[in-house]
């Protein structure tokens, strides 16, 4: 009996490996995300969770080992470091929020919004900016289900970063992605807009049962919002689990004196207690 739509994974990694000329990217990385599952990717700078993200959606190759696969939903994104010719339609399913937000800072908002329907209407109407009616409804209603649909008619480069941000994940909701991937989008912000951010995140999780995968390098947020996490150190995978479990020497193990205190103390401490 085939699996069913809930059963297999949204997205089922085997085997990963990418070299950049003589540095390893990722090693030998294996990673399944069930369906309607929130996972933050934790780890410093250089550990490959970008790298990682890029290659679920298909915008970069893996080296070319045998055995190695990305699934996404049972579709294959590529295997033994070959991207499949119908990556497009795939990719139609994966949201990606970046962390320079990828608006259009010249257009307003809503037309920003509106790019999340290229692939499902006519390229000649995208290209004249003919957008029905209906289509303008659903986008104002994905801005205000980020608390954005005030700014609708603003230009993209009037907003703050976190309001570009949030309207990137409506971007995403607009193209009725099933999978968001979001490559540390809350990077640059100050910790009321990342707090908006993350709860924008966690609600289109929780109320449309999105999976979500994060990568952050606040780990705090990680505990705040994502059941899940995997922490990445060198490419590979040393943690796969419940946040709630992951522990100060682990942390340690990961982040080494990056999240050392002055007072040689980890200030995730406080966060962990509260």
């Amino acid at each position: 009996m085939k699996p069913t739509a809930q059963e297999l994974p949204a997205i089922d990694i085997r085997s990963l490996t990418k070299t950049f000329n003589t540095t390893r990217a990722l090693e030998h990385v294996s990673l399944k995300v069930m369906p309607g599952e929130m996972v933050a990717l934790i780890g410093p700078s250089g550990a490959g969770k970008s790298t990682l993200l890029r290659h679920i959606s298909g915008f970069v190759a893996s080296d070319s080992a045998e055995k190695s696969r990305i699934d996404i939903f049972g579709r294959t994104v590529q295997r033994n470091g070959v991207v499949t010719s119908d990556i497009r339609d795939i990719r139609s399913a994966v949201g990606f929020v970046f962390q320079q937000f990828n608006l259009v800072g010249r257009l307003s908002l809503l037309t920003n919004i509106l790019t999340g329907m290229l692939s499902r209407i006519p390229t000649w109407r995208s290209l004249f900016g003919l957008f029905r009616r209906s289509e303008k409804l659903a986008a104002m209603e994905a801005l205000h289900r980020v608390g954005m649909d005030r700014y609708a008619g603003q230009r993209a480069s009037t907003l703050s970063g976190g309001q570009q941000q949030r309207a990137a994940i409506a971007r995403a909701l607009l193209q009725q992605a099933r999978i968001i991937l979001a490559d540390e989008p809350i990077a640059s912000l100050d910790p009321q807009s990342a707090t908006l951010v993350m709860a924008a995140l966690e609600g289109l999780n929780r109320e449309d049962g999105l999976t979500v995968v994060v990568s952050l390098h606040q780990i705090d947020y990680a505990f705040k919002y994502c059941p899940r996490s995997v922490a990445m150190k060198d490419g590979e995978v040393v943690y796969d689990g419940p946040t709630r479990e992951i522990s100060d020497d682990l942390l340690q193990h990961v982040y080494g004196k990056d999240l050392t205190g002055e007072d040689g103390q980890i200030p995730l401490l406080t966060t962990k207690a509260a």
